[in-house]
């Protein structure tokens, strides 16, 4: 399927790309807004593969509970007898992007053993530093960032990540850096870092708005179903899933083997018992604070963006954390994950 959209994200972080890179930029939004589809159509399609290099990490695709963990998703070790400019040379042929910096195995198998960021860090920046003799422009990518916040190597590896993305940036001015996260208490830390002041950016991939989500309806409609979906349809569609895209795609697919209000109704009568059990849960566990959560959630009855200091800090934080919730940190909005989970909310409360 064609890639809709998002033209205005994809032009600015182009513009970033043909800059010299000066910034760690972190590009975050609710859940299934659009993040990685955005980034790899980048990738795939809009760069200059004689300009530019690629190494894209994805998180979520390896369980990290220690420091080897992460090492082994940062490299790709190979046996044979070449510098990693000329495996990379190799390798970037026909692709536009690499998901390992490659690096000899009995290398790695030291950086291993040493136990420090130092070596790691040091060698990474030798490849960037050939990467750039070679008059090519070096591009880091990490998915799902946040999935090593809480993991400790002589105090927390993301500190001493940020400090070395901080140095390929604003310092040696050597790679581009792009953090992909959904979750917002992350980007929150992040954004009140006294560190990074001044050394990073923030790209919202929020859910499409109203016009964006009927005109998405509209591109879906023609190459899924093959016809158009009426103005009653389209604002049905989205008086349920609002502008989230993976729901509008969702029921435009079902609705070509099955009747929309019957999908729509299923989807929302999924999410109710979904809130329904979580509050449970929460009022099981501990009365009090099932109390506060209800009061909070109680605020979007009427309205689908809350200030954030309007709900106390650990309850939001708590709402946050269990994806009831997402936190824009930089306008200080809280608003329910997903238009299916807003009226969750209304039909419960």
């Amino acid at each position: 399927m064609k890639f809709f959209n998002r033209e205005k994200e994809m032009e600015y972080i182009l513009h970033i790309l043909n800059r010299e890179p000066d910034d760690i930029y972190f590009i975050y939004g609710p859940i299934n807004s659009g993040k990685t589809a955005l980034i790899n159509e980048i990738i795939n399609n809009r760069l200059n593969k004689d300009k530019y290099v690629v190494f894209y990490f994805d998180l979520r695709e390896i369980f990290i509970s220690k420091y080897d963990d992460f090492i082994e998703v940062l490299f790709e070790e190979y046996e044979y007898d070449k510098k990693p400019t000329e495996v990379i040379k190799s390798l970037i042929k026909d692709i536009p992007s690499l998901y390992g910096i490659p690096i000899p195995k009995n290398t790695l198998e030291e950086i291993l053993k040493k136990k420090t960021t130092k070596n790691v860090f040091r060698y990474i920046t030798n490849v960037l530093m050939d990467i750039k003799k070679e008059g090519k422009q070096s591009i880091i990518i990490i998915d799902e960032l946040q999935k090593i916040g809480d993991l400790k190597l002589n105090g927390f590896l993301i500190y001493e990540l940020f400090n070395y993305f901080v140095s390929l940036t604003k310092h040696k001015h050597l790679c581009h850096v792009f953090c992909l996260s959904s979750d917002s208490l992350f980007i929150e830390r992040v954004y009140s870092e006294a560190m990074l002041y001044g050394r990073c950016k923030y790209i919202l991939v929020d859910d499409f708005d109203k016009e964006t989500a009927i005109k998405f309806m509209d591109f879906l409609s023609e190459e899924i179903l093959n016809k158009k979906l009426s103005d009653n349809e389209k604002e049905l569609i989205y008086s349920y899933v609002g502008g989230k895209p993976k729901d509008i795609k969702y029921v435009v697919e079902e609705s070509s083997i099955r009747n929309l209000k019957e999908v729509l109704k299923e989807m929302l009568r999924d999410e109710i018992q979904k809130l329904k059990y979580f509050l449970e849960d929460v009022e099981e566990e501990d009365k009090e604070l099932y109390n506060k959560v209800v009061d909070a959630l109680r605020l979007f009855k009427e309205a689908y963006e809350v200030e954030d200091i309007k709900i106390p800090k650990k309850i939001r934080e708590f709402l946050v954390k269990k994806n009831v919730l997402f936190l824009n940190p930089q306008k200080g909005i809280l608003k329910p994950q997903s238009y299916l989970v807003w009226n969750a909310i209304k039909g419960l409360l």
